[in-house]
């Protein structure tokens, strides 16, 4: 059973119990204070261990004097203007443990060691492009191959073919005419906010090492930038070097990390934030 989405007060919200926690997405005009007293409210009902929201700093005091810590920070995240800090509060004590923190440690400095390092071409026979309806069957298969868990369900036709719809641009890129990895930013167009999440990298066994990750997001940022985006994102598991490395290489930001937070192949995953402002880098 995925997160379920669902309107609180006038603020977008996900709960499920394979997350175990209540994330805030979008406070909106949501009065801090009222929000704060029902998302506790509902985790304690569903038993979650976490509450972890994503709110621009001038709604950020409630928060915190309710308990909530910060835990990372996007610069610009709303309309390239204002900060984005993401705030979490631990239900369940142990929930903020971490086993693995001295390799997560590990991962960040080797991330933080290749920043603008050199991308080599695509190989010949190789092109990335942006994916459209028809893709669809092909990019359910590579999901499925790819993640054996993940926060929603990216494998489902029908959820792809309603991002595609929507404001989530997908990009793949193609060997000898077959799609063999894919990514995805999605977007949000408001003018209070303009910022994409850079999400959903995918690469099939076989054609992995060949910088396709670093080039899916390289693209996808000239593509959003297009479209008026000036603040790009991530939530990378943080045990990943592969993504970490990716985003670092690119010139990303390391905004903090998010303990225990996000249930990917098949457990419950800390996860780093890194952020571009895409105003200032030529893409």
């Amino acid at each position: 059973m995925y997160d379920v989405t669902l309107t609180l007060s006038g603020a977008l919200l996900q709960h499920g119990h394979n997350n175990s926690r209540v994330y805030l997405m979008d406070i909106h005009d949501a009065d801090p204070l009222t929000l704060i007293g029902e998302m506790s409210s509902l985790a304690k009902k569903n038993g979650y261990g976490k509450i972890f929201t994503k709110v621009p700093k001038s709604k950020t005091e409630p928060f915190l004097q309710a308990g909530f810590s910060r835990e990372a920070l996007v610069k610009g995240l709303y309309g390239g203007q204002e900060n984005g800090l993401f705030l979490s509060k631990y239900m369940n004590p142990s929930r903020a443990n971490e086993e693995n923190s001295l390799q997560y440690a590990k991962v960040l400095t080797m991330a933080q060691e290749k920043k603008y390092a050199t991308l080599a071409p695509l190989k010949k026979g190789t092109k990335i492009r942006l994916c459209t309806l028809e893709d669809i069957p092909r990019m359910s298969y590579i999901y499925k191959q790819v993640f054996s868990s993940y926060p929603f369900p990216i494998d489902d036709p029908s959820f792809i073919e309603a991002s595609l719809k929507g404001s989530t641009v997908f990009a793949g890129i193609e060997k000898n005419g077959m799609l063999v990895a894919l990514s995805s930013a999605e977007c949000n167009f408001a003018q209070d906010h303009l910022h994409a999440e850079m999400t959903d990298f995918a690469t099939l066994p076989d054609f992995r090492g060949n910088g396709y990750a670093s080039h899916l997001l390289r693209f996808l940022e000239h593509e959003t930038k297009k479209r008026g985006i000036k603040t790009a994102f991530t939530i990378a598991r943080a045990i990943s070097k592969g993504m970490n490395i990716t985003f670092a290489k690119s010139g990303y930001v390391y905004g903090g990390r998010l303990k225990n937070n996000t249930d990917i192949a098949g457990t419950i995953e800390s996860m780093n934030v890194w952020y571009n402002d895409l105003t200032e880098k030529a893409v």
